[in-house]
């Protein structure tokens, strides 16, 4: 201690059952404020206060709380309790004359929420969240449902869809009421609360793979609409085939290549989600768009008697016809993923209480879209209907302005897939960051950890959608793995291990009930898949 034995630090708090203890200070004067351990902890007096250490006259140091100029508060979980936990050291040496600040004034919140420096994002509106999380569900599994169906049948395919939806709406309830109870940010934290830091990095990995194979699966589509494919043994023309004949600038891998440099790259350098409500919206638009005319062609063409009636059920009459229904399985787990952008976006709405309506109303609304498109999809092609329906739309349709439709189709769902690209990215990109450097910065304000992450992250989807043959492929591989496990087996083991004491005897019921048929099913659907 030396010669500095003799400072003295007095720390103004008191709490209402006890009398007020200072030490006294040399030389004494009337204390700026006098506060209580209440409303130390309470956050709205937390924003008013300016803690900082000072050097007082005869060499004395001193704990201050001073008003200072109202700001948004730091959004990460738990501000309040680290406050009045935090040990606050006091310098005793050192040439120190001026305020030194203990916290820093900006915010701290990692994850894909943060505010990006010096907005004035003031929360997340119902409608906006709504977009966002409709865009995540909607994505590529739209084009490989009306496949299902003609595995499954109608009638099996569409309860099937039903009953996704449902899993999905009770994994996603689950998730966000053990996520309140860990007061934490992320999936992965939540995974963290409940199985420490191998659940959190296998979480974080789980994702990953699953958002590289549905970017992937994007591209892949973004290719064979744009410039043909030849998947199924038959050559399907691309829409700038059509237009402007084969040629080099139109061919899969230069129309792959100026998609990601002029339009994934500027989308993906977004920092927060809520920034991309707008071209969510846009991108359930175009979605409807491509449900609204799929559906008027079909209806036109079963008017004028051009149309069979599709199968009700599946065709079932031997054992390896059997095995193959589980292959939808993974399709439809695809399909309903959003998981990993629900806690971003619940963590950005002005009203957290309005996520379980946001998530009904989300559901709902793609459950329509998928029970759509699957219907009038199968009723219009049958059993002619490809892993990706898409490819279907290159034919003559048996209408007038058959070729103006055709293009319509294509290119308004080419476009919806362009724009859900970016906010399925920034969970990938989070997650990627966070298996990488564990104990950084957070992500935005990083802008060098940033950039390398996006650039390294869109070579990869770009060179993996180039070598991949077809979506069914991708889908089988991310759904029956990665994708099954983030949406329904994680949220269930959780509950299982409730870390909390907050699971109903029900809720455990229905977690073991998730987890029994995603296994099963998935594991049947990859057996068979590998058969086949």
């Amino acid at each position: 201690m030396g010669r500095h034995s003799n400072y003295k630090t007095s720390c103004l708090l008191r709490s209402k059952a006890s009398p007020v203890s200072t030490l006294p200070l040399l030389p004494r004067r009337a204390p700026s404020k006098v506060i209580t351990t209440e409303e130390l902890s309470n956050p709205y007096m937390r924003e008013d206060l300016h803690i900082s250490v000072q050097r007082g006259t005869g060499g004395n140091w001193k704990l201050e709380f001073r008003p200072r100029r109202p700001h948004r508060p730091c959004n990460e979980p738990g501000f309040g309790g680290a406050l009045a936990r935090m040990v606050m050291p006091i310098s005793s040496g050192g040439d120190h004359h001026g305020a030194e600040p203990l916290l820093p004034e900006k915010q701290r919140g990692g994850g894909a929420g943060a505010d990006d420096a010096g907005d004035d994002f003031h929360g997340a509106s119902f409608s906006g969240a709504v977009f966002n999380l409709s865009t995540t569900i909607v994505g590529a599994g739209i084009m490989a449902l009306p496949a299902t169906m003609k595995v499954l049948g109608l009638v099996p395919g569409l309860a099937l869809i039903a009953l996704s939806a449902l899993l999905t709406d009770a994994s996603i309830e689950l998730l966000v009421r053990f996520n309140r109870a860990a007061g934490v940010r992320t999936y992965g934290k939540t995974m963290g609360d409940a199985f420490g830091v191998l659940g959190r990095g296998l979480l974080q990995l789980c994702v990953v793979v699953n958002n590289v194979g549905i970017l992937v699966v994007y591209m892949i589509i973004i290719g064979d609409v744009l410039s043909g494919t030849s998947s199924s043994g038959v050559h399907h023309h691309g829409v700038l085939e059509g237009w402007f004949g084969e040629n080099r600038w139109n061919g899969r891998f230069a129309i792959l290549a100026i998609a990601t440099l002029g339009v994934f790259t500027p989308l993906a350098c977004v920092k927060r989600v809520d920034s991309l409500r707008y071209t969510s919206a846009l991108s359930v638009a175009l979605a409807v768009v491509f449900v609204v005319i799929t559906a008027g062609i079909a209806m036109f063409k079963l008017a004028r008697g051009q149309i069979l009636m599709p199968r009700l059920f599946a065709d079932v009459h031997d054992w390896p016809s059997i095995w193959r229904l589980f292959t939808a399985a993974p399709v439809l787990v695809t399909a309903y993923i959003c998981h990993y952008n629900v806690l971003p976006i619940y963590k950005e709405l002005k009203d957290s209480s309005q996520i379980t309506p946001i998530v009904r109303t989300s559901l709902l609304l793609c459950s329509v879209v998928y029970v759509t498109t699957s219907f009038f999809g199968f009723l219009l092609f049958g059993d002619s209907t490809l892993d990706d329906v898409l490819a279907n739309f290159d034919t003559d349709l048996g209408i007038p302005y058959s070729s103006i439709f055709n293009d319509a189709v294509r290119v308004s769902y080419v476009l919806h897939l362009m724009l859900v690209f970016p906010i399925v990215f920034q969970a990938l990109r989070l997650n990627m960051d966070g298996l990488l450097f564990p104990s950084a910065r957070p992500l935005p304000c990083d802008n060098r950890r940033f950039g390398g992450l996006t650039a390294a992250l869109l070579v990869v989807i770009f060179l993996a959608a180039n070598f991949i043959p077809n979506i069914w492929d991708a889908f089988q591989f991310t759904g029956a793995t990665a994708s099954v496990c983030v949406a329904y087996i994680f949220p269930a083991a959780i509950t299982l291990r409730d870390p909390h004491g907050i699971a109903k005897k029900r809720d455990k019921v229905l977690a073991v009930f998730m987890i029994v048929l995603a296994v099963v099913a998935n594991t049947v659907a990859v057996y068979s898949d590998a058969c086949s």
